[in-house]
């Protein structure tokens, strides 16, 4: 039986150690590239079978045309989140396959870890501890504790958050399009949400309604001094006035796992050059705000849950005509797709 072709883009250690540890069976043929796709290096899966790509790939009209070309029967991408990928050009072109849920656990974690980093300065104390400053000054935070966290999105992950924030005796409303009526969970609109929350969490997929939905208006609506978190998608956020609000003190905290322009940035190692991108340059030198490089969802839990889930989509599409976790441009529209995957989209 011949061997299924792989072409990894935007591979790491950590995905070639994952990947390699769940092909059990030998099923599959791997291609590791350190590269991003884009149109530059979309030749660079002309053999394959199938791309395996991730959050900062580039799979626009150009890439799919060149990938339809090179026979590529199929685009794996090992996330839930599929913003950079055309997917209504892709339709009857290319299938696409998504993890949805890798581990909700470790993104929401990741999100407490930052707020809980930022509002208790323990970064600050870290690094004073480390040259024998036991001075506490400048160090004091605040209690989670009876303050009001405002939650948009609540999926999975945005559920576990919520359910964490609880743990701490916060008092949680939520925001979303599509609301879980029976969850239990106190839905507002999105304005009271911005009024009433001392600390905002973004659990929402990047789509046309929500790029930018922090922005300077709404940042002006928010209580002074809110915490904000994102570990969803940078673009849900605008970065200029996100600077800006610091500036003006109206935002206390911001803690960052994602960003706008991060593309170029994040999964590199630029610690020996200058930054370019002067908005995230300035956000880092920031006393109250805390950057970390998309990695919420960095578990060795999460790992095996997108390797385990990515290949058997692979399987599934190619040798089984179908697979629940398929991607086509109709599947958020109920009234046209069932989302019943009895077989392929097209």
């Amino acid at each position: 039986m011949n061997k299924i072709k792989i072409a990894f883009f935007d591979a790491k250690e950590y995905d070639i150690t994952s990947f390699n540890k769940a092909d059990t069976d030998s099923e599959f043929e791997y291609r590791f590239f350190e590269t991003r796709l884009n149109i530059d290096t979309v030749r660079l899966a002309e053999g394959a079978d199938v791309v395996c790509v991730f959050v900062n790939d580039d799979i626009n009209k150009e890439v799919i045309d060149r990938l339809c070309e090179y026979g590529i029967r199929l685009i794996a991408l090992r996330c839930a989140g599929y913003n950079n990928v055309d997917v209504e050009y892709a339709y009857k072109k290319i299938h696409l396959v998504r993890v949805p849920a890798y581990s909700p656990y470790a993104v929401a974690e990741h999100a407490i870890a930052l707020l809980l980093t930022s509002i208790r300065r323990i970064h600050k104390s870290y690094i004073r501890t480390r040259d024998f400053n036991f001075s506490l000054t400048g160090l004091t935070g605040f209690d989670l504790h009876g303050k009001t966290v405002g939650v948009v999105g609540t999926g999975k992950i945005g559920k576990v958050f919520i359910d964490i924030c609880r743990g701490f005796g916060m008092h949680v409303i939520a925001y979303d399009k599509y609301p879980d009526l029976n969850s239990g969970i106190e839905y507002v609109p999105l304005e009271e949400i911005w009024e009433r929350s001392d600390i905002l969490s973004f659990h929402c997929p990047l789509t046309n309604e929500t790029r930018h939905m922090v922005n300077r208006e709404t940042i002006h609506k928010m209580k002074p001094g809110v915490v904000i978190i994102n570990t969803s998608r940078g673009a849900l956020i605008d970065a200029e006035s996100l600077l800006e609000g610091i500036k003006e003190r109206r935002i206390g905290a911001a803690c960052l796992d994602v960003y706008e322009e991060e593309s170029d940035v994040f999964f590199n190692d630029l610690s020996g050059h200058i930054m370019d991108d002067e908005i995230l340059a300035r956000l880092i030198s920031m006393p109250n705000v805390i950057v970390t490089s998309h990695q919420a969802f960095l578990t060795k839990e999460a790992l095996t849950n997108i390797a385990d889930t990515t290949l058997q989509n692979i399987r599934d599409i190619l040798n089984e005509g179908r697979c629940q976790n398929e991607l086509c441009y109709r599947c958020p529209d109920f009234s046209t797709c069932s989302k019943e995957h009895v077989k392929k989209c097209f």
